[in-house]
């Protein structure tokens, strides 16, 4: 999910916390909450910072170790317990640690429901999990809490109340997006008539969704609007030959195979060698590929240059 829900999470997960007599009757305890489930609510996507040392070294990290089964645990234990200390509360300190846990548990959950995903099960394995059900910006989810949070805090509304009703709400907003997507595979699948990997991804309307199919020999690609299936593109897969296989070493395709699923790789002749392209199809957008490794050989298959990146401008989709 992006920052902002993430960051609003945690403020409204405070209010939830209100639900508890220590929390409701502790206004010391009330503040240390709300500071330990803000930043808990954020802290996986610490890692951010990795972008100092290059995009590859990031789509390494990003989502990866911060989001492990031990970060889980970790982090809580980061952050509650300065603040047990700093705010005299260490005697509660089981209650900041269960709340913060929580917050950095429902990061990870979140960003397990987007299309982009997360290494949430290492250290056992490093496969990426996305369930693809949710868009990196949910606008109802968004405003259903931001409405809560302002009317608690700017109109006295009861915490117990309201935030029981916000999280309720955002759970069924889950399942209905969880149903909408297991029928439209089903629908892709029935559309298409042929077998194959097929993926569902969602965008921040409510009824519009793209598709991507990987057979053995294509991908199709295209979007789902309401009920009907509209198919856009279809990319043929390309053997991996000796123009392909030279840039297979390099640092920024290595960390793209490390990350990408869909894999779709071309290659062209230029003026003084070869370029070759790599795309994971899952972020296909508008007829385009525009996540993925651009590779410029000389004619004896020697790298020149590189970049590994996004192939559009940051405010253009997708928001992944």
């Amino acid at each position: 999910m992006d920052t902002g829900s993430h960051l609003l999470l945690g403020v409204t997960l405070a209010g939830l916390a209100h639900i508890t007599p220590a929390v409701a009757h502790d206004p010391a305890l009330a503040q240390a909450l709300m500071v330990a489930t803000v930043v808990g609510s954020h802290a996986p996507d610490f890692d951010t910072v990795a972008r100092l040392r290059g995009i590859s070294f990031y789509i390494r990290f990003h989502r990866g170790i911060t989001h492990s089964i031990p970060a889980l645990f970790l982090w809580p234990l980061l952050i509650s317990l300065p603040l047990a200390w700093g705010f005299g509360l260490m005697g509660q300190f089981g209650i900041l640690y269960g709340w913060t846990l929580l917050a950095v548990m429902l990061h990870v959950f979140l960003d397990m429901l987007n299309a982009y995903g997360v290494q949430c099960i290492r250290p056992i394995s490093k496969r990426w999990v996305h369930l693809d059900v949710l868009a990196i910006f949910e606008p109802l989810v968004f405003a259903v809490h931001l409405a809560a949070a302002i009317w608690w805090i700017a109109f006295n509304g009861d915490p117990s109340v309201l935030f029981p009703i916000a999280y309720g709400m955002t759970l069924v907003y889950i399942g209905v997006r969880a149903w909408q997507h297991h029928r439209n595979v089903r629908r892709v699948v029935r559309a298409l008539e042929t077998s194959g990997i097929s993926h569902v991804f969602p965008s921040m309307h409510p009824f519009h969704w793209r598709f991507v199919v990987e057979t053995e020999e294509l991908f199709y690609t295209g979007r789902i609007e309401y009920a009907r299936v509209i198919l856009e593109d279809v990319y043929p897969k390309q053997q991996r030959d000796a123009i392909i296989q030279a840039t297979v070493g390099v640092d920024g395709v290595r960390a793209f195979l490390g990350f990408a699923q869909r894999i779709h790789v071309t290659w062209k002749e230029i003026h003084d060698g070869y370029e070759v392209t790599w795309s994971d199809v899952r972020f296909w957008y508008n007829r385009k590929l525009p996540f993925g490794v651009d590779v410029v050989l000389d004619r004896d298959l020697n790298v020149v240059n590189h970049r590994l990146g996004w192939r559009k401008k940051a405010w253009d989709p997708p928001f992944v």
